[in-house]
């Protein structure tokens, strides 16, 4: 099983429909519950983590390159204070 790390502003899409038609989800907040908000209508849910950790897709808007110069940047600090 690939463990899948969600942040805040990803657009995720899940196997289900929102009434609305659609089926991806903005995530607000982390925690043990899952604050999403609809892309459709705008509707904002609360969804437990279990939940929403099997009903989830794929994410849509992952940018991996985003998250890479951070992870440098920090290799880099830590050897530019020797």
């Amino acid at each position: 099983m690939k463990f899948i790390q969600y942040q805040i502003g990803d657009i995720v899409q899940m196997k289900k429909k929102h009434p609305c038609g659609s089926d991806t989800w903005e995530v607000i907040q982390l925690g043990s519950d899952m604050r999403v908000k609809c892309c459709g209508c705008g509707r904002i849910v609360l969804i437990p983590r279990p939940k929403f950790l099997k009903g989830t897709k794929k994410v849509l808007n992952r940018d991996v390159e985003h998250d890479r110069p951070d992870i440098v940047a920090r290799s880099e600090e830590s050897t530019l204070g020797d």
